[in-house]
């Protein structure tokens, strides 16, 4: 879906730029929303508004890649390296506020979410590892964005009653978070045989 998005977005982003937003800038804001909102909103269990501010704070990662790649100095090392790592507190900021609220409820599931958060971020410094030694490691099953929507579809079937929800979703995004470390990791072994 990614292309399509893109190029619906497109427009909206050229106007973001005429108006002297940068892509850094757009980062910058999506980050700040996103762990305002895992704080003052999900953990504090206001989760009805937390699903919907971090969801568009979200959508900032499409605007501010986009943006870099239409804009007249382009894509830039610093840029793709402030995307990546507010990427990572953004995915703590969420997995940290969730944490927090179920801890707050007396819910053991906190446990289990505060592994994903570790198991989660090895993910995408597995492929950055791999990239400093030239190796191509893209790919794997749960990916950032499928993480994310992951997450959210299970917290949508939690805020519709449906109790067990929130628990599998958890679990079930950290089994497929291992599995992507598997896979990322079976990427790297092949190519330095």
């Amino acid at each position: 879906m990614k292309p399509a998005v893109v190029k619906v977005i497109t427009p909206f982003c050229r106007g973001l730029l005429k108006l002297g937003v940068t892509p850094d800038m757009m980062t910058i804001f999506g980050t700040a929303i996103v762990v305002l909102g895992s704080w003052l909103l999900l953990a504090q269990g206001r989760l009805v508004a937390a699903l919907f501010v971090i969801g568009l704070a979200l959508l900032t990662d499409l605007l501010d890649g986009t943006m870099a790649r239409i804009s007249d100095q382009g894509a830039s090392n610093w840029g793709n390296f402030l995307d990546s790592t507010l990427d990572r507190i953004s995915d703590a900021a969420v997995l940290l506020g969730l944490s927090y609220y179920l801890y707050s409820q007396g819910d053991e599931l906190f446990i289990v979410c505060m592994v994903t958060i570790a198991v989660s971020s090895i993910v995408p410094y597995a492929r950055a590892k791999a990239e400093s030694l030239n190796i191509e490691c893209k790919g794997g099953f749960a990916e950032r964005t499928e993480r994310l929507v992951l997450l959210a579809f299970f917290g949508v079937l939690h805020l519709l009653g449906i109790t067990w929800a929130l628990d599998a979703g958890i679990w079930i995004l950290l089994i497929l978070s291992t599995f992507t470390v598997y896979q990322r990791m079976a990427i790297v072994w092949r190519a330095t045989r």
